[in-house]
């Protein structure tokens, strides 16, 4: 089972990809007619794209098997 964080770390990257989609496939061809808007979707765009690499970044180091021990058959074991 994940630790709470984990799953929050999860969640979150879950609802960072879905915004990022609606953004790039839906509220940029929406906002077409206004650059400010435009541009503002652009904006927030990379700002998702960022948040995503982080937080996939973090998952990834909450999920590494540390290194087996070169003198115990499991790296669990006392």
């Amino acid at each position: 089972m994940l630790e709470n964080n984990v799953y929050n770390l999860m969640s979150q990257m879950l609802t960072e990809s879905k915004s990022l989609w609606r953004i790039k496939n839906e509220y940029r061809r929406d906002a077409e007619e206004c650059s400010s808007c435009a541009a503002f979707w652009v904006e927030l765009e990379r700002q998702k794209e960022e948040n995503i690499r982080k937080l996939e970044a973090m998952i990834r180091d909450h999920l590494t098997v540390p290194e087996m021990p070169k003198d115990r058959a499991h790296p669990y074991e006392p």
